[in-house]
């Protein structure tokens, strides 16, 4: 996904497309149509072209503050009314200034004393479940798997019944043999079984979520001695996040990060697209998580229509294997649970100081409610784009029918984009996150949801408006939540049981510091 930064375009077309872009500061309407037109003929161009888990101890003072980010220097004056505090060209670019890295750098070589795998136990089948990014944690966490159970892993099975109906196999959404190669010193790793076992008799297990090593030592590497092939029902958050042997979790990392290449189709249009976006300037990657099945999972339904309420209402009642169905809306929105809406997004982008010329690229699925529900952030950043948007339609043929295929697609725009923005802290938004960090802690601002929307409701109830004191309240706030490094966060005080682990800060989203070490050179 490493790209080379472009300079200004040489040619005709690329000269006409930045001189319209040159024309964005004169006025919305503008700005739109020169956004438009570049990517029309950019478009045309290119179409021619070791433990088990155990609760950790009482955390001591310096523990909890090495889980808090530092402020970037361009914030770290509390006066500061915005991230930019001015409108001059000086201002403007540090905007886009990661925070420091503090000199940390990716470290996920194994130890001396690790081995390339011994003769295997048997075979590990594997049936992912969720989305894109949910199913690429549990194939990582899978690897490790059967690395502690010296299993022959096979390629797993992707997700088929989910919401989505995608029916992509793993080779259409990644890069198989690069998978393969890239662990051949971990695990063996094989297409499919050999056909005398295809049906032979398995073991299914449902593997205990959030286990450590001695769950899979003690209670399935036993099954062995009675089947030849276990089957993993399921993947997601089945090993720990903490307090796994220093090995294992740097081979869950080298897996998530280096192994899981997407298929090089995916890979060549999302570089495109990339390209074709930072044709623009910098750009912020915003995944605007405001689709049809988050907010009928999460019941919200915050500047809907009761029409719009009752249909994400209904779709919740009849998805059998979400389990939550009486939700409160109201209460779901002021603890922070809901993705902010599109207008809420906008103001919160301009209250960080971004000007409307800023090109904004959409990481999502479909827009619930459409163009209706888009109309304030289009209004305040008309260089709003997607993949619709950047790509011809029969670019994106190939892809445009399953779900996971163009989901990847965001997945690299957001990751090569020079500022990350989630407006839910979803299964994406944690991956592409710890993915932004192990490529440099590029910047990446997480929204405090819960006390924005109480700054929000004051606006709208005209107890506060927009401008200085708004935009100095949020930038505040948000001055460590810009991706710097820091321990990932463990388990909130009081929480017991399940609840416990899934307090957590997942592994992927923050691998600090299992997978980092500090450089004797200074980068940053």
């Amino acid at each position: 996904m490493a790209l080379r930064r472009k300079g200004r375009p040489a040619g005709r077309r690329a000269a006409v497309r930045w001189w319209l872009l040159s024309l964005a500061g004169t006025g919305a309407a503008v700005t739109a149509a020169a956004a438009l037109l570049a990517v029309a003929l950019h478009v045309s161009a290119s179409a021619s072209s070791g433990a088990p888990y155990r609760l950790a101890k009482p955390r001591e003072a310096e523990e909890l503050r090495w889980e808090q980010e530092f402020a970037p220097p361009q914030l770290a004056s509390p006066h500061s009314r915005k991230l930019d505090g001015a409108t001059d060209d000086a201002a403007e670019k540090r905007l886009w200034l990661p925070a420091p890295s503090r000199r940390f750098v990716p470290c996920v070589s194994p130890s001396l004393e690790y081995k390339r795998p011994g003769k295997s136990r048997g075979y590990l089948l594997v049936h992912t479940n969720g989305g894109l990014n949910q199913m690429r944690a549990g194939i990582s966490d899978m690897v490790a798997v059967a690395r502690i159970l010296n299993a022959t892993l096979i390629i797993p099975e992707l997700d088929k019944k989910s919401f989505w109906l995608d029916k992509s196999n793993f080779s259409d959404v990644f890069d198989e043999a690069h998978f393969i190669r890239s662990l051949v010193n971990d695990v063996k790793v094989e297409k499919k079984l050999p056909n005398e076992l295809v049906k032979a008799p398995k073991s299914v297990r449902h593997f205990k979520s959030w286990s450590g090593v001695d769950y899979y030592q003690d209670e399935i590497s036993p099954l062995w001695e009675h089947r030849q092939v276990i089957r993993a029902a399921k993947s997601d958050s089945r090993l720990a996040n903490n307090f796994l042997p220093p090995d294992i979790q740097k081979l869950r990392c080298r897996a998530f990060f280096q192994a899981l290449r997407y298929a090089p189709p995916i890979e060549a249009l999302g570089n495109l697209l990339v390209e074709r976006m930072k044709s623009f300037g910098p750009y912020i990657a915003l995944h605007l998580r405001y689709e049809k099945d988050m907010l009928a999972f999460s019941g919200c339904t915050y500047g809907l229509s009761q029409t719009e309420s009752d249909e994400l209402s209904s779709i919740r009642e009849g998805t059998t294997y979400w389990k939550v169905k009486d939700i409160d809306p109201l209460e779901q929105r002021s603890d922070g649970h809901c993705p902010l809406t599109p207008k809420e997004v906008a103001m919160f982008l301009s209250a960080l100081g971004y000007p409307s010329s800023t090109p904004v690229y959409i990481a999502a699925g479909e827009i619930y409610g459409g163009e209706s529900h888009m109309v304030e952030l289009q209004s305040r950043f008309p260089i709003l784009m997607n993949k619709e948007k950047l790509a011809s339609a029969e670019e994106l043929r190939p892809f445009s029918k399953y779900a996971s295929q163009m989901a990847a697609l965001d997945y690299i725009v957001s990751v090569e984009s020079d500022v990350f923005i989630p407006s839910y802290s979803g299964n994406m938004a944690r991956a592409v996150a710890g993915h932004r960090r192990f490529h440099g802690h590029r910047k990446t601002v997480i929204p405090d949801r819960k006390a924005l929307v109480r700054l929000f409701d004051k606006v709208d109830s005209g107890l506060l408006n927009e401008g200085d004191v708004l935009s100095q309240m949020i930038t505040e706030m948000h001055r460590k939540r810009q991706g710097s490094p820091r321990k990932r966060k463990g388990p909130v005080s009081g929480t017991k049981g399940s609840d416990r682990f899934r307090s957590e800060e997942a592994f992927y989203e923050n691998p600090l510091p299992d997978c980092f070490c500090q450089s004797k050179d200074d980068y940053s």
